[in-house]
């Protein structure tokens, strides 16, 4: 039993775009969710201290699930301006404890804690107990993580997987990456998986094609415009966002040989909803060539709870407390 008679726990879980809070006052029992929007404070430190004065009770430990790489004590958000010393962030909000760590290695260990009304399985497959999991997820950027099983306990991965490099399945994916080209000097499967991504893909398939871009047009109205039908250019923008993200979950399947499972993570699936499970996704993650039946043998989920992160980083908070010269400074 993890000892909160320090008070309660502050769980965070910050993203590009939002910024979610909690409190744990007991193992499992999370209450007073709040979610900020980052854009309205000019630092991470001011945004925490926002929701602390509203819950009005001492907090003494702290953990921070964010969207960037967490390597040492500074912190420089890659779709966000914040940027902090985690020392002086523990220090300016008197906390006796402050773990930040990757928002998708959170997001990573909240995966065995998840049950089925948490998962929406997507196509065929079966998980063999006790192997690699993957970890894919579409919001602001794209996550990556995965857990590798090792004795009685799992391993999460610190990945920036999503910044590989980005592969074309087809001659319509060829050309929105040659449309991208012109603009960067790298393109990443963050460039086209990602809420952004959507908007970009439409973008560049319009150009393709010669006709007006709309570069106006913002990630939510395509994806309401594809759901709603009547829109051609905004249903194979998301079309060929749900095939992308198909190659990057059974890449990573592959990598890891994720036997386990590939859970699908981020804001963006689950605004899908049931159109998801028609589109592309799955049947291009099980088009692998050669290695075709082993995809097809591996089960995809999209995570539905509201705030898995929030779960993981707080299995991380308590495994450090209870066992800090484990980790010996690092998450």
């Amino acid at each position: 039993m993890h000892d909160y008679i320090d008070g309660p726990r502050l769980l965070a879980d910050i993203g590009g775009t939002n910024a979610r809070f909690a409190l744990e006052s007991a193992p499992g029992k999370v209450h007073d969710t709040r979610t900020l929007a980052c854009a309205e404070y000019s630092r991470f430190v001011d945004a925490v201290r926002t929701y602390l004065d509203g819950c009005a009770v001492p907090v003494r430990h702290a953990v921070v699930a964010i969207a960037n790489p967490v390597d040492g004590d500074a912190i420089r958000m890659t779709n966000h301006h914040w940027s902090f010393s985690i020392a002086a962030a523990r220090s300016e909000l008197r906390l006796a404890t402050l773990v930040v760590l990757n928002d998708f290695t959170a997001l990573a260990m909240s995966l065995p804690l998840l049950g089925e009304a948490d998962l929406v399985q997507v196509g065929g497959g079966d998980a063999r107990p006790r192997s690699a999991i993957g970890l894919v997820g579409a919001g602001t950027g794209l996550g990556v993580s995965g857990l590798i099983p090792a004795g009685g306990r799992w391993i999460p991965l610190e990945s920036e997987g999503g910044h590989a490099a980005f592969s074309p399945m087809d001659e319509r994916e060829a050309d929105v990456l040659r449309y991208c080209w012109q603009r960067y000097d790298h393109v990443s499967s963050e460039r086209f998986v990602s809420g952004p991504g959507i908007a970009l893909i439409r973008e560049a398939l319009a150009a393709s094609r010669g006709l007006p871009t709309d570069p106006g047009l913002r990630p939510g109205d395509i994806v309401a415009r594809a759901l709603a039908g009547g829109d051609q250019l905004s249903r194979e923008a998301v079309d060929c966002f749900c095939g992308m993200l198909g190659t990057v979950a059974a890449d990573l399947a592959l990598t890891l040989g994720a036997r386990g499972g590939v859970y699908i993570g981020g804001g963006v699936v689950p605004r899908l909803g049931s159109y998801f499970a028609g589109s592309p996704f799955r049947e291009r993650f099980e088009r692998k060539g050669r290695l075709s039946a082993f995809t097809a043998r591996i089960p995809t989920w999209v995570i539905s709870a509201p705030y898995p992160a929030l779960l993981g980083a707080s299995a991380i908070l308590a495994d450090q407390l209870a066992h800090p010269n484990r980790h010996n400074g690092r998450p």
